[in-house]
Protein backbone atom coordinates (compact mmCIF):
# COMPACT_ATOMS: atom_id res chain seq x y z
CA UNK A 1 0.00 0.00 0.00
CA UNK A 2 1.38 3.39 -0.91
CA UNK A 3 2.13 5.74 1.96
CA UNK A 4 1.08 8.72 -0.13
CA UNK A 5 -2.51 9.44 -1.05
CA UNK A 6 -3.23 8.81 -4.70
CA UNK A 7 -5.71 10.83 -6.72
CA UNK A 8 -7.33 14.10 -5.73
CA UNK A 9 -9.56 14.64 -2.71
CA UNK A 10 -12.92 16.02 -3.75
CA UNK A 11 -15.80 17.56 -1.92
CA UNK A 12 -19.45 18.39 -2.22
CA UNK A 13 -18.92 21.75 -3.93
CA UNK A 14 -16.14 20.85 -6.39
CA UNK A 15 -16.68 21.81 -10.04
CA UNK A 16 -15.36 19.97 -13.09
CA UNK A 17 -12.08 21.19 -14.58
CA UNK A 18 -12.00 21.60 -18.35
CA UNK A 19 -8.84 20.87 -20.36
CA UNK A 20 -8.63 24.56 -21.16
CA UNK A 21 -8.75 25.52 -17.50
CA UNK A 22 -6.22 22.83 -16.55
CA UNK A 23 -3.80 24.15 -19.17
CA UNK A 24 -4.32 27.74 -18.05
CA UNK A 25 -3.81 26.85 -14.37
CA UNK A 26 -0.42 25.33 -15.20
CA UNK A 27 1.13 28.55 -16.51
CA UNK A 28 2.63 31.82 -15.28
CA UNK A 29 3.17 31.29 -11.57
CA UNK A 30 5.91 33.23 -9.77
CA UNK A 31 8.30 31.46 -7.40
CA UNK A 32 7.45 31.90 -3.68
CA UNK A 33 10.47 30.63 -1.73
CA UNK A 34 10.79 30.73 2.03
CA UNK A 35 13.39 33.15 3.43
CA UNK A 36 16.77 31.45 3.12
CA UNK A 37 17.69 32.12 6.76
CA UNK A 38 14.55 30.62 8.33
CA UNK A 39 15.13 27.80 10.83
CA UNK A 40 12.90 25.90 13.23
CA UNK A 41 12.88 27.51 16.70
CA UNK A 42 15.53 25.95 18.92
CA UNK A 43 17.33 24.71 15.81
CA UNK A 44 20.61 23.87 17.61
CA UNK A 45 18.88 21.59 20.15
CA UNK A 46 17.64 18.89 17.81
CA UNK A 47 20.88 17.15 16.69
CA UNK A 48 21.68 16.34 20.32
CA UNK A 49 18.21 14.91 20.88
CA UNK A 50 18.50 12.66 17.84
CA UNK A 51 21.96 11.55 18.98
CA UNK A 52 20.59 10.50 22.36
CA UNK A 53 17.89 8.44 20.67
CA UNK A 54 20.46 6.96 18.29
CA UNK A 55 22.62 5.82 21.19
CA UNK A 56 19.71 3.87 22.67
CA UNK A 57 19.19 1.72 19.54
CA UNK A 58 22.54 1.09 17.79
CA UNK A 59 22.27 -0.57 14.41
CA UNK A 60 18.48 -0.36 14.19
CA UNK A 61 16.34 1.70 11.86
CA UNK A 62 13.99 3.97 13.82
CA UNK A 63 10.78 5.27 12.25
CA UNK A 64 8.91 8.15 13.89
CA UNK A 65 5.83 9.33 11.94
CA UNK A 66 4.19 12.71 12.40
CA UNK A 67 0.72 11.12 12.11
CA UNK A 68 -2.14 11.37 9.65
CA UNK A 69 -5.15 13.58 9.14
CA UNK A 70 -8.37 12.44 10.80
CA UNK A 71 -11.80 13.14 9.36
CA UNK A 72 -14.05 15.33 11.50
CA UNK A 73 -17.07 15.21 9.21
CA UNK A 74 -17.42 14.23 5.55
CA UNK A 75 -14.68 16.15 3.69
CA UNK A 76 -13.44 18.19 6.69
CA UNK A 77 -10.44 17.06 8.74
CA UNK A 78 -9.62 17.87 12.33
CA UNK A 79 -6.91 20.46 12.75
CA UNK A 80 -3.63 18.53 12.58
CA UNK A 81 -0.98 18.44 15.28
CA UNK A 82 2.16 16.34 14.75
CA UNK A 83 3.03 13.62 17.26
CA UNK A 84 5.09 15.07 20.11
CA UNK A 85 8.01 12.69 19.56
CA UNK A 86 8.27 13.85 15.93
CA UNK A 87 8.17 17.48 17.11
CA UNK A 88 10.85 16.84 19.75
CA UNK A 89 13.19 15.31 17.18
CA UNK A 90 12.63 17.73 14.27
CA UNK A 91 11.19 21.03 15.55
CA UNK A 92 8.50 20.83 12.85
CA UNK A 93 5.16 21.77 14.40
CA UNK A 94 2.83 22.84 11.61
CA UNK A 95 -0.40 21.50 10.23
CA UNK A 96 1.50 20.87 6.98
CA UNK A 97 3.38 17.95 8.60
CA UNK A 98 0.55 15.45 8.16
CA UNK A 99 1.80 12.07 6.83
CA UNK A 100 5.48 13.03 7.11
CA UNK A 101 7.92 10.54 8.60
CA UNK A 102 11.34 10.84 10.27
CA UNK A 103 13.64 7.85 9.73
CA UNK A 104 16.88 7.42 11.65
CA UNK A 105 18.86 5.19 9.29
CA UNK A 106 21.78 3.18 10.72
CA UNK A 107 24.99 4.80 9.46
CA UNK A 108 27.38 2.58 11.39
CA UNK A 109 27.42 0.41 14.50
CA UNK A 110 26.81 3.39 16.80
CA UNK A 111 25.32 6.19 14.69
CA UNK A 112 22.32 7.08 12.55
CA UNK A 113 21.59 9.48 9.73
CA UNK A 114 18.24 11.26 10.07
CA UNK A 115 16.14 11.51 6.92
CA UNK A 116 12.79 13.30 6.64
CA UNK A 117 10.29 11.86 4.19
CA UNK A 118 8.03 14.75 3.23
CA UNK A 119 5.31 15.80 0.84
CA UNK A 120 6.92 18.84 -0.79
CA UNK A 121 5.29 21.98 -2.09
CA UNK A 122 2.46 21.34 -4.54
CA UNK A 123 3.95 21.51 -8.06
CA UNK A 124 2.25 23.87 -10.49
CA UNK A 125 2.42 21.45 -13.42
CA UNK A 126 -0.38 19.26 -12.06
CA UNK A 127 -3.76 19.67 -10.45
CA UNK A 128 -2.93 19.06 -6.77
CA UNK A 129 -2.20 22.66 -5.88
CA UNK A 130 -5.71 23.86 -6.72
CA UNK A 131 -7.86 20.71 -6.78
CA UNK A 132 -6.78 18.64 -3.77
CA UNK A 133 -8.65 20.01 -0.77
CA UNK A 134 -6.58 17.95 1.68
CA UNK A 135 -3.07 18.81 0.50
CA UNK A 136 -3.37 21.42 -2.24
CA UNK A 137 -1.74 24.78 -1.60
CA UNK A 138 -4.83 26.76 -2.61
CA UNK A 139 -6.89 24.82 -0.06
CA UNK A 140 -4.59 24.50 2.97
CA UNK A 141 -1.59 26.71 2.29
CA UNK A 142 1.95 26.10 1.02
CA UNK A 143 4.49 23.60 2.31
CA UNK A 144 8.28 23.93 2.10
CA UNK A 145 9.99 22.20 -0.80
CA UNK A 146 12.58 19.55 0.01
CA UNK A 147 15.50 21.98 0.01
CA UNK A 148 13.67 24.47 2.21
CA UNK A 149 12.71 21.73 4.68
CA UNK A 150 16.34 20.61 4.84
CA UNK A 151 17.46 24.18 5.62
CA UNK A 152 14.73 24.57 8.23
CA UNK A 153 15.75 21.44 10.13
CA UNK A 154 19.34 20.60 9.17
CA UNK A 155 18.09 17.13 8.18
CA UNK A 156 18.38 15.46 4.78
CA UNK A 157 15.00 15.22 3.05
CA UNK A 158 13.41 12.80 0.62
CA UNK A 159 10.09 12.78 -1.17
CA UNK A 160 7.41 10.91 0.75
CA UNK A 161 6.94 8.58 -2.23
CA UNK A 162 10.47 7.27 -1.63
CA UNK A 163 9.45 5.80 1.71
CA UNK A 164 7.54 3.05 -0.12
CA UNK A 165 10.78 2.06 -1.84
CA UNK A 166 12.77 2.18 1.38
CA UNK A 167 10.36 -0.14 3.16
CA UNK A 168 10.08 -2.57 0.23
CA UNK A 169 13.74 -3.54 -0.02
CA UNK A 170 16.08 -5.46 2.29
CA UNK A 171 15.50 -4.27 5.83
CA UNK A 172 17.75 -3.80 8.84
CA UNK A 173 16.29 -4.41 12.30
CA UNK A 174 13.59 -1.75 12.57
CA UNK A 175 11.54 -0.12 15.29
CA UNK A 176 8.41 1.93 14.60
CA UNK A 177 6.57 4.37 16.83
CA UNK A 178 3.44 2.29 16.41
CA UNK A 179 -0.10 3.62 16.52
CA UNK A 180 0.85 6.97 15.01
CA UNK A 181 0.40 6.26 11.30
CA UNK A 182 -1.71 3.27 10.28
CA UNK A 183 -0.15 3.04 6.82
CA UNK A 184 3.38 2.97 8.24
CA UNK A 185 2.26 0.32 10.73
CA UNK A 186 0.85 -1.74 7.87
CA UNK A 187 3.94 -1.34 5.71
CA UNK A 188 6.25 -2.44 8.52
CA UNK A 189 4.01 -5.08 10.06
CA UNK A 190 4.97 -8.00 7.86
CA UNK A 191 7.25 -10.83 9.08
CA UNK A 192 10.94 -10.12 8.90
CA UNK A 193 13.46 -8.05 10.82
CA UNK A 194 10.92 -5.52 12.03
CA UNK A 195 10.72 -5.31 15.79
CA UNK A 196 7.39 -6.26 17.24
CA UNK A 197 5.52 -3.27 18.73
CA UNK A 198 6.79 -3.86 22.26
CA UNK A 199 6.59 -0.19 23.19
CA UNK A 200 10.31 0.19 23.87
CA UNK A 201 10.82 2.92 21.27
CA UNK A 202 7.82 4.85 22.61
CA UNK A 203 9.09 4.40 26.17
CA UNK A 204 12.58 5.66 25.37
CA UNK A 205 11.23 8.63 23.43
CA UNK A 206 9.13 9.54 26.49
CA UNK A 207 11.97 9.03 28.94
CA UNK A 208 14.38 11.18 26.93
CA UNK A 209 11.87 14.04 27.31
CA UNK A 210 11.54 13.79 31.10
CA UNK A 211 14.26 16.35 31.81
CA UNK A 212 13.78 19.63 29.97
CA UNK A 213 16.65 21.80 28.76
CA UNK A 214 16.83 25.54 29.30
CA UNK A 215 15.15 26.34 25.97
CA UNK A 216 12.25 24.00 26.74
CA UNK A 217 11.75 25.52 30.19
CA UNK A 218 11.62 28.92 28.51
CA UNK A 219 8.92 27.71 26.13
CA UNK A 220 6.93 26.25 29.02
CA UNK A 221 7.22 29.53 30.92
CA UNK A 222 5.91 31.33 27.84
CA UNK A 223 2.92 28.96 27.77
CA UNK A 224 2.31 29.65 31.47
CA UNK A 225 2.55 33.42 31.00
CA UNK A 226 -0.03 33.40 28.19
CA UNK A 227 -2.26 31.17 30.33
CA UNK A 228 -2.12 33.68 33.17
CA UNK A 229 -3.28 36.36 30.75
CA UNK A 230 -6.10 34.07 29.64
CA UNK A 231 -7.28 33.65 33.23
CA UNK A 232 -7.29 37.41 33.61
CA UNK A 233 -9.39 37.69 30.45
CA UNK A 234 -11.90 35.24 31.93
CA UNK A 235 -12.32 37.19 35.15
CA UNK A 236 -12.88 40.42 33.21
CA UNK A 237 -15.52 38.61 31.13
CA UNK A 238 -17.47 37.23 34.12
CA UNK A 239 -20.19 39.91 34.15
CA UNK A 240 -21.10 39.04 30.57
CA UNK A 241 -20.75 35.30 31.14
CA UNK A 242 -23.03 35.43 34.19
CA UNK A 243 -25.79 36.88 32.02
CA UNK A 244 -25.49 34.23 29.31
CA UNK A 245 -27.60 31.07 29.45
CA UNK A 246 -24.47 29.02 28.74
CA UNK A 247 -21.93 31.03 30.65
CA UNK A 248 -19.50 28.13 30.80
CA UNK A 249 -19.25 28.24 27.02
CA UNK A 250 -18.66 31.98 27.14
CA UNK A 251 -15.75 31.42 29.52
CA UNK A 252 -14.37 28.66 27.34
CA UNK A 253 -14.50 30.94 24.32
CA UNK A 254 -12.79 33.82 26.10
CA UNK A 255 -9.87 31.67 27.20
CA UNK A 256 -9.61 29.86 23.90
CA UNK A 257 -9.43 33.20 22.06
CA UNK A 258 -6.35 34.13 24.06
CA UNK A 259 -4.80 30.71 23.47
CA UNK A 260 -5.32 30.90 19.74
CA UNK A 261 -4.17 34.52 19.50
CA UNK A 262 -0.95 34.02 21.46
CA UNK A 263 -0.05 30.41 20.61
CA UNK A 264 -1.10 27.37 18.63
CA UNK A 265 -4.29 27.15 20.66
CA UNK A 266 -5.28 25.36 23.83
CA UNK A 267 -3.08 22.56 25.14
CA UNK A 268 -6.23 20.51 25.84
CA UNK A 269 -9.97 21.09 25.85
CA UNK A 270 -10.75 23.84 28.34
CA UNK A 271 -12.66 22.80 31.46
CA UNK A 272 -15.05 25.56 32.54
CA UNK A 273 -17.04 23.89 35.29
CA UNK A 274 -19.41 25.82 37.53
CA UNK A 275 -21.27 24.56 40.57
CA UNK A 276 -21.62 20.78 40.72
CA UNK A 277 -20.10 20.41 37.26
CA UNK A 278 -16.76 20.94 39.00
CA UNK A 279 -17.21 17.50 40.60
CA UNK A 280 -16.75 15.97 37.13
CA UNK A 281 -12.98 15.76 36.73
CA UNK A 282 -12.92 16.29 32.97
CA UNK A 283 -16.04 18.37 32.42
CA UNK A 284 -15.74 19.65 28.84
CA UNK A 285 -19.41 19.97 27.86
CA UNK A 286 -19.25 23.49 29.26
CA UNK A 287 -22.95 24.03 28.59
CA UNK A 288 -24.09 25.29 31.98
CA UNK A 289 -25.26 28.64 33.22
CA UNK A 290 -23.34 30.46 35.95
CA UNK A 291 -24.65 31.14 39.44
CA UNK A 292 -22.97 34.06 41.25
CA UNK A 293 -23.28 32.11 44.51
CA UNK A 294 -21.27 29.17 43.11
CA UNK A 295 -17.65 28.43 42.33
CA UNK A 296 -16.05 28.16 38.90
CA UNK A 297 -13.35 25.55 38.33
CA UNK A 298 -11.31 26.69 35.35
CA UNK A 299 -8.70 24.19 34.12
CA UNK A 300 -7.01 25.58 31.02
CA UNK A 301 -3.67 25.95 29.31
CA UNK A 302 -2.13 27.63 26.29
CA UNK A 303 -0.01 25.63 23.85
CA UNK A 304 2.80 27.68 22.31
CA UNK A 305 3.57 27.75 18.61
CA UNK A 306 6.40 25.31 19.46
CA UNK A 307 3.69 23.06 21.02
CA UNK A 308 4.77 23.30 24.68
CA UNK A 309 1.86 23.20 27.11
CA UNK A 310 0.75 24.95 30.26
CA UNK A 311 -1.79 23.31 32.58
CA UNK A 312 -3.26 25.48 35.34
CA UNK A 313 -6.42 25.29 37.42
CA UNK A 314 -8.02 27.88 39.64
CA UNK A 315 -11.31 27.64 41.52
CA UNK A 316 -12.90 31.07 41.71
CA UNK A 317 -15.99 32.47 43.44
CA UNK A 318 -18.27 33.69 40.67
CA UNK A 319 -19.63 36.42 42.93
CA UNK A 320 -16.12 37.65 43.78
CA UNK A 321 -15.95 36.37 47.38
CA UNK A 322 -15.94 32.91 48.93
CA UNK A 323 -18.73 31.89 51.29
CA UNK A 324 -17.61 30.43 54.64
CA UNK A 325 -18.24 26.87 53.46
CA UNK A 326 -16.47 27.46 50.16
CA UNK A 327 -13.55 29.01 52.01
CA UNK A 328 -13.31 26.03 54.37
CA UNK A 329 -13.12 23.55 51.51
CA UNK A 330 -10.81 25.71 49.42
CA UNK A 331 -8.31 26.21 52.23
CA UNK A 332 -8.08 22.47 52.79
CA UNK A 333 -7.18 21.93 49.13
CA UNK A 334 -4.73 24.83 49.25
CA UNK A 335 -3.03 23.34 52.32
CA UNK A 336 -2.77 20.02 50.50
CA UNK A 337 -1.24 21.67 47.44
CA UNK A 338 1.23 23.60 49.59
CA UNK A 339 2.31 20.36 51.27
CA UNK A 340 2.77 18.75 47.86
CA UNK A 341 4.85 21.65 46.56
CA UNK A 342 7.02 21.55 49.68
CA UNK A 343 7.87 17.91 48.92
CA UNK A 344 9.38 18.71 45.50
CA UNK A 345 13.16 18.47 45.27
CA UNK A 346 15.80 16.53 43.32
CA UNK A 347 16.10 13.03 44.71
CA UNK A 348 12.54 12.90 46.04
CA UNK A 349 10.34 10.14 44.70
CA UNK A 350 7.79 11.26 42.11
CA UNK A 351 4.94 9.97 44.27
CA UNK A 352 6.10 11.86 47.38
CA UNK A 353 4.26 15.08 46.58
CA UNK A 354 1.00 13.20 45.99
CA UNK A 355 1.35 11.37 49.31
CA UNK A 356 2.06 14.64 51.13
CA UNK A 357 -1.02 16.28 49.61
CA UNK A 358 -3.27 13.31 50.31
CA UNK A 359 -2.25 13.19 53.97
CA UNK A 360 -3.51 16.75 54.37
CA UNK A 361 -6.75 15.90 52.56
CA UNK A 362 -7.36 12.76 54.64
CA UNK A 363 -6.62 14.51 57.92
CA UNK A 364 -8.93 17.37 56.97
CA UNK A 365 -11.77 15.04 56.04
CA UNK A 366 -11.31 13.17 59.30
CA UNK A 367 -11.35 16.41 61.28
CA UNK A 368 -14.61 17.38 59.55
CA UNK A 369 -16.13 14.06 60.60
CA UNK A 370 -16.64 12.97 56.99
CA UNK A 371 -14.14 10.13 57.19
CA UNK A 372 -15.44 7.70 59.79
CA UNK A 373 -11.97 6.19 60.27
CA UNK A 374 -8.68 7.82 61.36
CA UNK A 375 -6.65 9.44 58.59
CA UNK A 376 -3.79 6.92 58.98
CA UNK A 377 -6.19 4.06 58.43
CA UNK A 378 -7.76 5.72 55.39
CA UNK A 379 -4.30 6.36 53.91
CA UNK A 380 -3.21 2.73 54.26
CA UNK A 381 -2.59 0.95 50.96
CA UNK A 382 -5.30 -1.62 51.72
CA UNK A 383 -7.89 1.05 52.57
CA UNK A 384 -7.98 4.34 50.62
CA UNK A 385 -11.44 5.43 51.78
CA UNK A 386 -10.46 9.11 51.52
CA UNK A 387 -10.31 8.70 47.72
CA UNK A 388 -14.11 8.80 47.52
CA UNK A 389 -13.72 12.57 47.84
CA UNK A 390 -10.54 13.23 45.84
CA UNK A 391 -10.25 10.21 43.50
CA UNK A 392 -7.28 10.91 41.22
CA UNK A 393 -3.56 11.58 41.33
CA UNK A 394 -2.19 14.97 42.31
CA UNK A 395 -0.03 15.82 39.32
CA UNK A 396 1.86 14.77 36.21
CA UNK A 397 4.78 15.66 33.99
CA UNK A 398 4.36 18.62 31.65
CA UNK A 399 5.98 19.42 28.33
CA UNK A 400 5.01 18.93 24.68
CA UNK A 401 2.01 17.01 25.98
CA UNK A 402 0.01 18.34 28.88
CA UNK A 403 0.22 14.80 30.30
CA UNK A 404 3.81 14.50 29.19
CA UNK A 405 6.07 11.44 28.91
CA UNK A 406 3.15 9.08 29.56
CA UNK A 407 4.76 6.13 27.76
CA UNK A 408 7.73 6.13 30.15
CA UNK A 409 8.33 2.99 32.15
CA UNK A 410 7.22 3.13 35.77
CA UNK A 411 10.74 2.98 37.22
CA UNK A 412 11.65 6.17 35.35
CA UNK A 413 8.46 8.13 36.00
CA UNK A 414 5.70 7.09 38.41
CA UNK A 415 8.06 5.09 40.63
CA UNK A 416 11.08 7.17 39.70
CA UNK A 417 13.08 9.99 41.24
CA UNK A 418 12.76 13.70 40.48
CA UNK A 419 15.67 15.44 38.74
CA UNK A 420 16.47 19.10 38.12
CA UNK A 421 14.85 20.17 34.85
CA UNK A 422 11.71 18.08 35.21
CA UNK A 423 8.52 20.12 34.86
CA UNK A 424 5.32 18.93 36.49
CA UNK A 425 1.99 19.97 37.94
CA UNK A 426 0.73 19.76 41.51
CA UNK A 427 -3.07 19.64 41.49
CA UNK A 428 -4.89 18.10 44.45
CA UNK A 429 -8.66 18.44 44.52
CA UNK A 430 -11.86 17.79 46.42
CA UNK A 431 -14.85 16.53 44.46
CA UNK A 432 -17.83 16.44 46.81
CA UNK A 433 -20.54 14.94 44.66
CA UNK A 434 -24.02 16.50 44.78
CA UNK A 435 -25.67 13.13 45.47
CA UNK A 436 -23.22 11.88 48.12
CA UNK A 437 -25.21 11.16 51.28
CA UNK A 438 -22.03 10.71 53.35
CA UNK A 439 -21.60 14.49 53.16
CA UNK A 440 -23.44 17.25 55.00
CA UNK A 441 -25.83 19.04 52.67
CA UNK A 442 -23.85 22.27 52.66
CA UNK A 443 -20.77 20.54 51.20
CA UNK A 444 -22.53 18.61 48.45
CA UNK A 445 -21.78 19.81 44.94
CA UNK A 446 -18.50 21.55 45.77
CA UNK A 447 -15.65 20.83 43.38
CA UNK A 448 -12.27 22.44 44.04
CA UNK A 449 -8.93 21.93 42.31
CA UNK A 450 -5.82 24.11 42.50
CA UNK A 451 -3.15 23.33 39.92
CA UNK A 452 0.21 24.95 39.33
CA UNK A 453 3.19 24.29 37.07
CA UNK A 454 6.64 23.87 38.60
CA UNK A 455 10.17 23.12 37.41
CA UNK A 456 12.50 21.12 39.64
CA UNK A 457 15.64 23.12 40.43
CA UNK A 458 18.95 22.11 42.00
CA UNK A 459 17.63 22.76 45.50
CA UNK A 460 13.83 22.56 45.28
CA UNK A 461 11.23 23.73 42.80
CA UNK A 462 10.32 27.01 41.09
CA UNK A 463 6.63 27.95 40.85
CA UNK A 464 6.27 28.92 37.20
CA UNK A 465 2.62 29.95 37.58
CA UNK A 466 3.16 32.11 40.65
CA UNK A 467 1.70 35.16 38.88
CA UNK A 468 -1.78 33.72 39.50
CA UNK A 469 -2.99 34.13 43.10
CA UNK A 470 -3.64 31.01 45.18
CA UNK A 471 -4.89 32.14 48.60
CA UNK A 472 -8.47 33.15 49.35
CA UNK A 473 -7.48 36.71 50.19
CA UNK A 474 -5.30 37.15 47.13
CA UNK A 475 -7.92 35.67 44.76
CA UNK A 476 -10.63 37.97 46.07
CA UNK A 477 -8.38 41.03 45.77
CA UNK A 478 -7.22 40.02 42.27
CA UNK A 479 -10.78 39.53 41.07
CA UNK A 480 -11.90 42.84 42.58
CA UNK A 481 -9.11 44.65 40.71
CA UNK A 482 -9.93 43.01 37.37
CA UNK A 483 -13.68 43.64 37.76
CA UNK A 484 -13.32 47.24 38.87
Amino acid sequence: MTLRQTGLATGSHDLPVTPALAAFMGTRWAATPLPADRRVPGHDRFPGRRARLSAAFPGERLIVPAGRLKVRCNDLDHRFRPHSAYVWLTGLTGEDQADHVLVLEPAGPESHEPVLYLRPRSPRDGGEFYRDRRYGEFWVGPRPDLGEAARLTGVRTRHLDDLDTLLAGPQPPTRVLAGTDALVDEATGRPGPYAHPDGELAAVLSELRLVKDEWEVGQLQLAVDHTVTGFEDVVRALPTALRHHRGERWIEGVFDLRARAEGNGTAYTTIAASGAHACVLHWIRNDGALDPNSLLLLDAGVETDTLYAADITRTLPLGGTFTPVQRQAYELVLAAQSAGIAALRPGARFRDFHRAAMRVIAEGLADWGILRVPADQALAEDNGLYRRYTLCGSGHMLGLDYHDCAASRADRYLDGVLEAGMVLTVEPGLYLQPDDETLPVELRGLGIRIEDDLVITEDGAHLMSGALPRTVRDIEAWMATLLA
